[in-house]
């Protein structure tokens, strides 16, 4: 490699243990944050497109799919997680051949688990969707829909493992970037597939797939371009033992954890789905304008989890409260502030989606003002779970989740929900398992670092 090469790579990656953090905090955490604000305008141009072009059914049928897609992928998504923290730990502690084998075996498990995904999606979807009471209406549309989109599952793994890697790194532009150009090509797609062919929710699945394949296509394209110590080979590409069990320490408690709250989800769009279409997709267009202030708070999860992985890597605890207390002041200002504009400006934002329909709008208010005024504590919450995954603790922070969130969760619906059949009730159950689990993740923070220290002192 030469060297202009070589500098142009150590720029795009990040040493995390060294230096003030609040800036490479900020370095790191922008342009995750910006990609996934895009991704989600991206499915928000889905939506639209649906919603504008083929009336509220089509949006209903596209918009309430997002759990039961959550529920299904979010295992392999959790285990993309593992091979983020793995890697960042062996590139904070400069041994790039673990690096190396790292990349190839989370680019084998990406492949196999997207394909092992697609099957399990085609084959189960028709059977989950009549499980939560999706409406007569709406359902063959939805089973359509979903029958395409899981097609397209081994690219969205392989840039969602691809993309954690070089994340890992440092490297948070690049697949921005790639984003960027497959989000566009999505959107043309919409248009034409829909406006011009007429091919309704089938259209809209079609051109995610497409811009799926786009993306992973890009994201390998580019480890292969990485230094040649730690760079992918195709004839490489295989599991290795060691890195499988690394990220499987890290990921599967991750990916379980993911697959349970969408279960929890899923029984709570269940319980939305009994108060009608209307309700449906007013609850669905609120749910998307929510996840942009969900992807702002991510960014600075990913961040709590990669800075903390490299430093222990790296053997810098010290750092690891400072990464810590910055995140938490930064997610906080973020959801806070995000999440009174978005309140705020509820109508103007939920026309966009329901032109016209001033009773799914009211719906859709309704649940901005419970779980978009408080969602700065679900940022807190995913904070301290990033904290204890970058100091490869995956197992607790999956079993305070699962206690104070997802059952909870469960246990609200099936009580106090059933006692008082309404919407803001069933709402309500997002501020208070948050608030529990976040407490909860704090006890396991401060143990968990303790044990940490004291094993390499």
């Amino acid at each position: 490699m030469s060297f202009m090469k070589r500098k142009e790579m150590h720029q795009r990656t990040m040493n995390m243990t060294q230096g003030p953090l609040a800036g490479k905090l900020l370095i790191f955490t922008l342009p995750v944050m910006l990609a996934g604000v895009l991704q989600l305008l991206f499915n928000a141009a889905d939506i639209i497109v649906v919603g504008r072009l083929a009336g509220s059914n089509s949006l209903a049928a596209v918009g309430s799919n997002g759990a039961l897609i959550n529920l299904i992928v979010n295992l392999l998504i959790g285990l993309s997680v593992g091979s983020g923290v793995a890697a960042a730990y062996f590139y904070g502690a400069q041994e790039m051949d673990q690096v190396k084998e790292t990349i190839h075996t989370s680019i084998a498990i990406s492949l196999i688990g997207g394909v092992v995904t697609a099957f399990v999606g085609i084959c189960l979807s028709p059977i989950l969707l009549r499980l939560m009471a999706t409406p007569d209406s709406i359902i063959g549309l939805s089973e359509l829909y979903l029958r395409i989109y899981f097609l397209g599952m081994p690219c969205m793994a392989a840039y969602n493992f691809g993309s954690a890697i070089l994340r890992s790194l440092g490297d948070t532009r690049r697949p921005l970037y790639y984003l960027i150009i497959a989000g566009l090509i999505n959107i043309v797609l919409n248009v034409v597939l829909v406006a011009v062919f007429h091919l309704d929710v089938a259209g809209v699945a079609i051109a995610t797939v497409v811009s799926q394949t786009v993306s992973a296509l890009l994201v390998l394209r580019c480890l292969t371009r990485l230094e040649p110590e730690m760079n992918l080979e195709w004839r490489k590409i295989r599991v290795s033992r060691t890195k499988l069990m690394r990220i499987l320490r890290v990921g599967l408690p991750a990916g379980l954890q993911s697959t349970v709250f969408s279960l929890s989800n899923v029984l709570i769009q269940s319980s939305v789905n009994s108060f009608g279409e209307i309700a449906v997709a007013g609850n669905s267009a609120a749910g998307n304008i929510e996840g942009f202030i969900y992807m702002a708070m991510n960014s600075f999860y990913q961040a709590a989890q990669t800075f903390t992985s490299q430093n222990v890597g790296a053997r810098r605890f010290d750092r690891i409260g400072k990464v810590f207390l910055h995140c938490f002041l930064m997610v906080t200002a973020t959801g806070l502030i995000l999440g009174q504009v978005v309140y705020r400006l509820g109508d103007i934002l939920l026309g966009i989606y329901l032109p016209g329909n001033t009773a799914a709008i009211e719906y859709g208010l309704m649940r901005l003002s419970v779980i978009a005024v408080t969602y700065c504590l679900c940022g807190i919450m995913e904070v301290i779970s990033g904290e204890l995954r970058g100091m490869g603790e995956s197992v607790l922070p999956m079993i305070v989740a699962l206690l104070g969130s997802c059952l909870l969760r469960v246990i609200w619906i099936y009580t106090v929900f059933a006692a008082n059949h309404t919407l803001i009730t069933l709402y309500l159950s997002y501020p208070v398992s948050w608030i529990v689990t976040e407490m909860a993740h704090l006890i396991c923070y401060f143990y968990v670092k303790r044990r940490l220290i004291r094993r390499y002192q």
